[in-house]
């Protein structure tokens, strides 16, 4: 679904990423994780070109994506961000139907890709078409955001830290719905987390960055058992003994 190629970011002197090469097959969910300034959101904004490579090349679904044009792929992506960036002025149907719209989708197949991206996140269409952001709750809020994401039926999944500013109660219960949904529609997932624990719940693999390099890259149970070095430890910290608990109930 996305090959990294040796791929590096520098902007006025400042080194984003450093000849990352990763590849990420289709219906993988795979976190990136990594202290702030490691190179995580820019990994992300490279597939949808948010971010534009100072070398080498990335691609998605074996072609390479700064042939693309960027309007038109980004609306072939789901992207969720932190604090659900819904446009304040638009009810909830109108944030929701923005990708099919600019599809240009018939409006009976737009209202029906909308009301059913509200039931995969749990909402009722009924109860929230009409309403407007501001008298949502802040969990209410990320599931519109994750609906819209969904509206467009896309195939890879955007997601820099959707849950990041969420209570941990909500959150837990965002990430199993999320699971869920990701289940449900096979999609392929990138998601940016500084939580390992997040990561290693919700990831089939997890990529470790630091400094724009990635440092290790596996299956949670590597990551959390078989660490690549002492800076992946400390990432780990006091809750290694629970994160051990944690894959070991996975697997």
């Amino acid at each position: 679904m996305i090959r990294f190629d040796a791929v590096s970011v520098v902007r006025d002197g400042v080194v984003g990423l450093d000849g990352v090469s990763l590849e990420i097959p289709a219906g993988q969910f795979v976190a990136i994780v990594g202290a702030s300034g490691a190179g995580k959101t820019t990994l992300l904004r490279l597939v949808n070109r948010l971010v534009e490579p100072t070398e080498g090349r990335v691609f998605l679904q074996g072609k390479p994506v700064d042939e693309a044009d960027p309007i038109a792929l980004r609306r072939r992506i789901g992207y969720v961000i932190q604090e659900s960036g819904l446009i304040p002025h638009f009810s909830v149907g109108e944030n929701v139907a923005i990708v099919p719209r600019l599809l240009g989708w018939a409006s009976d197949r737009v209202d029906g890709a909308v009301r059913s991206a509200l039931e995969t996140v749990r909402l009722g269409a009924d109860g929230f078409l009409g309403r407007y952001p501001a008298s949502l709750s802040g969990g209410q809020r990320q599931r519109v955001a994750v609906a819209r994401a969904l509206a467009g039926d896309p195939q890879l999944l955007l997601m820099d830290e959707p849950f990041g500013a969420l209570d941990p109660a909500l959150r837990e219960e965002l990430q199993e719905e999320l699971l869920e949904i990701v289940e449900k529609l096979r999609m392929t997932v990138l998601f940016v987390t500084h939580d390992i624990y997040e990561a290693v719940h919700l990831a089939d693999r997890i990529v470790v960055l630091h400094g724009g390099r990635a440092v290790q890259d596996g299956a949670p149970a590597d990551v959390v058992l078989r660490p690549a070095g002492p800076l992946v430890e400390r990432m780990l910290g006091r809750r290694r003994k629970e994160l051990e608990r944690l894959v070991d109930g996975r697997t």
